[in-house]
């Protein structure tokens, strides 16, 4: 994975509240594989552990709502960076 840009650190940070450091965000990037997308159980996973690092509760409404969103949109593995915009709108 690329640089994570700073405009999408900044707004995670001001959503949360918290400082997540660009290579947490990279770390838990590198776990993702085309086939996290395709899979609802592997995208349940990786949407909660994105929660847990930002310290932010995701109800299983919200969770549901991503999942469903990144099925539909056939949203690209490497963009992380998308999921995580989607995320923090919630």
């Amino acid at each position: 994975m690329g640089k994570v840009s700073k405009d999408a650190l900044d707004a995670i940070n001001k959503k949360t509240g918290k400082k997540i450091s660009e290579g947490a965000v990279k770390k838990l990037a590198s776990t993702v594989k085309p086939s996290t997308m395709q899979s609802e159980a592997e995208l349940r996973k990786l949407i909660k552990q994105v929660s847990a690092m930002a310290k932010v509760p995701v109800s299983e409404s919200t969770v549901n709502e991503i999942v469903g969103a990144v099925k539909k949109s056939g949203m690209n593995p490497n963009n992380m960076e998308a999921l995580m915009k989607m995320m923090i709108k919630k």
